[in-house]
């Protein structure tokens, strides 16, 4: 197959198209020559990280994930007790004084009797009682917007820090895998004065 050359007026028609655009990405530095004035023109390259071959690649932050999991955010928080005890209480190796099972609660019905159970631990001088909430259901989700699993697992802990439960409360952690594990909370409480 053979080219056809461009004819003058095509030439002429195809500057003018090239005058009015502008590019979306320039490209790499070259040297372009017009047929015309056989001048060199110099096109401006994009800036791109450098990136050497055998390298990771950089990590992209998830953008759909805005709120961080409930565990990550707990264990986000500083340390307000003894570091050993905290340890030994992560492991398992503490056993809780006292113990309250939320499972099958509405939450009209758990944020009172959790006040109730958390005050008169305190009042009875325990330090290490066990909040037992669930995992939650796992139901279908089928929205555009998706649901958080466990409604009591994730409003236990902002109980836990509101009043008048947050100034007796120390420490909100996960309970170790032999108290509950992920349905299941250890809730470190101050000393009664």
């Amino acid at each position: 197959m053979s080219r056809k050359k461009l004819s003058a007026e095509d030439l002429e028609l195809w500057r003018k198209v090239t005058e009015q655009t502008r590019r979306t990405q320039p490209k790499k530095p070259t040297e372009l020559f017009t047929p015309q004035s056989k001048k060199q023109v110099r096109v401006d390259a994009p800036r791109f990280p450098a990136f050497e071959v055998g390298s990771k690649p950089r990590k992209q932050p998830v953008a759909h994930d805005i709120l961080p999991s409930l565990s990550d955010r707990l264990a986000s928080k500083p340390v307000q007790m003894d570091r050993k005890a905290f340890g030994r209480m992560k492991r398992g190796k503490l056993s809780p004084e006292g113990k309250i099972d939320l499972h099958g609660m509405t939450l009209e019905q758990a944020h009172p009797a959790l006040n109730r159970f958390i005050m008169s631990a305190h009042s009875a001088g325990k330090r290490l009682v066990l909040v037992v909430t669930g995992k939650g259901k796992s139901g279908r989700d089928t929205g555009p917007i998706p649901l958080r699993k466990g409604v009591l697992k994730h409003q236990v802990p902002q109980w836990l820090t509101m009043p008048p439960l947050g100034q007796i409360v120390m420490q909100v952690t996960p309970a170790h895998i032999s108290h509950g594990g992920d349905g299941a909370y250890y809730v470190y409480l101050r000393r009664a004065r």
